[in-house]
């Protein structure tokens, strides 16, 4: 059983459907044995206890720089024997070193078609304001193997979600998360924890 840890910054509702999945028997290769989060007001800390799933947070902020942060994060990932990462909207920057120690084990979910709307600060509602000020007419949510560059990852799953006449960002950003999100999260944790079992063995 692979063992994932989920890094999160905010509300946590793609952990949450990630908790879901795992409960409803959709991750069978894999298990959240932690949820790292970068901000100890984040509300998937306590969706995370209320599945009873270790909790940790390493803040930036609390370390001199990049390297001592990375550091702290790697020595968290350690001690709970993490064998893949999933970045659920987590806002941080890690560095290569974080992201090297997990080659091809770290994914993220983004919420656009990618190469649409993606790359340095595209993230949550800037994503879809600017989907629905270029009008496009179809949007939708990909989810990436973690590299160096953003959003610039070997993509795994991708899913088209419709624009309708009338949405804001926030009913478009509620649309992707129903429709996509929370449909291709699980499903590409499976993928890869998967590959990692047939590797071990």
């Amino acid at each position: 059983m692979t063992r994932i840890a989920v890094l999160v910054s905010g509300g946590g509702t793609n952990l949450q459907a990630l908790i879901d999945a795992q409960n409803a028997g959709k991750i069978p290769h894999g298990r959240i044995v932690l949820v790292l989060a970068s901000n100890p007001k984040a509300y998937a800390l306590t969706r995370a206890e209320n599945a009873g799933i270790d909790t940790a947070v390493v803040r930036r902020k609390d370390y001199e720089n990049q390297d001592s942060f990375d550091d702290a994060i790697l020595k968290t990932l350690k001690e709970h024997d993490i064998e893949m990462v999933i970045l659920a909207g987590y806002l941080s920057i890690l560095s290569e070193k974080v992201i090297r120690a997990y080659t091809d084990r770290m994914i993220n979910i983004h919420p656009s078609l990618i190469p649409s709307f993606c790359g340095k600060g595209f993230y949550g509602l800037k994503v879809h304001e600017e989907a629905l000020k270029r009008g496009v007419k179809v949007t939708g949510a990909t989810v990436h193997i973690v590299n160096e560059i953003p959003d610039g990852g070997r993509i795994l799953l991708q899913k088209a979600v419709s624009i309708e006449e009338g949405d804001t960002p926030e009913i478009l950003q509620r649309r992707v998360m129903e429709q996509a999100e929370w449909i291709l999260l699980p499903q590409a944790a499976e993928m890869i924890a998967k590959q990692i079992e047939e590797e071990k063995q």
